[in-house]
């Protein structure tokens, strides 16, 4: 039986969309499961685990993160805009959707609107919380948008939500993306390397 991959996402993080076509590559090519949970970094991991939201991080910090974001979107050729008109987009709704499908559809259908809506922040300049903008992307992955719109709007997923953090958190999560397969935890698309040769790929 192939590893399981717990994927622990931020679906306003650039860091997770720019890992986010290769996490799906090789759980697919070592024949892992991989499961998402887009937890609550700003107000659940970040006060607990040392971590600041973006608008609270020093100047420096907060410079050198666009140098960075300019250097990875070159090497990786994923054309995303540095600065997009949409982020920061509210999570209730976007993350809500997405772990009702986890739970009510299966883990595949979930994180390709997790990575849909992803894509249309960073590479499209959309605002995947303004429900009209959701309903499309849900659509375009196949799915039944006002189905899945008031699914998504159920409180129990933001408990669930809360739930899953508390317990990422406990379990060492502090940052996203973070992959965590086993006892090994891997924190960031550029330690995907590092992934790739815990799942016998390299």
């Amino acid at each position: 039986m192939g590893e399981h991959i717990d994927y622990y996402a931020s679906l306003n993080s650039p860091w997770t969309h720019l890992g986010a076509a290769r996490i799906e590559a090789y759980a697919a090519a070592a024949g892992a499961t991989l499961k998402i949970w887009p937890v609550d970094f700003v107000g659940t991991i970040f006060p607990n685990s040392g971590g600041l939201p973006l608008p609270k991080r020093s100047p420096q910090r907060q410079a050198y993160r666009l140098q960075e974001l300019a250097r990875w979107r070159d090497a990786l050729g994923i054309p995303i805009t540095i600065q997009p008109a949409g982020f920061p987009s509210d999570e209730a709704l976007t993350a809500g959707c997405v772990i009702a499908v986890r739970e009510t559809i299966g883990g595949a259908p979930a994180i390709k609107l997790a990575h849909r809506v992803l894509k249309a922040l960073w590479e499209e300049e959309q605002k995947p919380s303004d429900p009209a903008v959701l309903a499309r992307l849900i659509s375009e992955i196949g799915l039944d948008a006002p189905a899945i719109l008031a699914l998504g709007a159920e409180p129990r997923w933001a408990e669930m939500r809360m739930a899953d953090s508390q317990a990422a958190l406990a379990l060492g999560v502090f940052g996203a993306p973070f992959y965590v397969i086993g006892s090994d935890m891997f924190w960031g698309q550029d330690r995907l390397d590092f992934v790739k040769r815990r799942l016998g790929l390299a």
